[in-house]
């Protein structure tokens, strides 16, 4: 069974935790800090994003997959897991603050949407409710 969508959006995924890495770099690079933050808040700020999208994006992931093994995903999985993408770029660029800050509150409740309703679907699958 190919699962396309959850393919697709690991695939996003991947991209993006590289991206998030790459602004990491970046500032390491500009202050010189080969490890660690060096003492700067906007370094620690891009790698609390890129932390806390290595600590929701599996889960979500999983759910995805298994809600479209399951075949249960439809025409609505895709643009939820997409939103959920989106939501986790936002969030990383509202982590620097300044005039994208509002990116972060948005990311942020994207993805606990989706956590939630993801699962909430996946515990109808698994009761024969859906």
């Amino acid at each position: 069974m190919l699962l396309q969508t959850t393919l697709s959006l690991a695939a996003a995924a991947a991209i993006i935790n590289f991206w998030l890495g790459i602004r990491i770099g970046q500032l390491r690079h500009r202050h010189k800090v080969s490890v660690g933050t060096g003492g700067h808040e906007a370094i620690e700020r891009r790698m609390r994003a890129q932390l806390n999208f290595a600590e929701n994006v599996p889960l979500v992931l999983i759910l995805i997959g298994l809600i479209e093994a399951a075949q249960k995903g439809g025409q609505w999985l895709a643009p939820v897991g997409a939103a959920f993408m989106l939501g986790r770029v936002l969030h990383g660029l509202g982590m620097d603050g300044g005039s994208l800050q509002w990116g972060r509150g948005l990311g942020t409740m994207t993805t606990m949407l989706t956590a939630i309703g993801l699962a909430v679907v996946a515990v109808l699958i698994a009761l024969g409710q859906m």
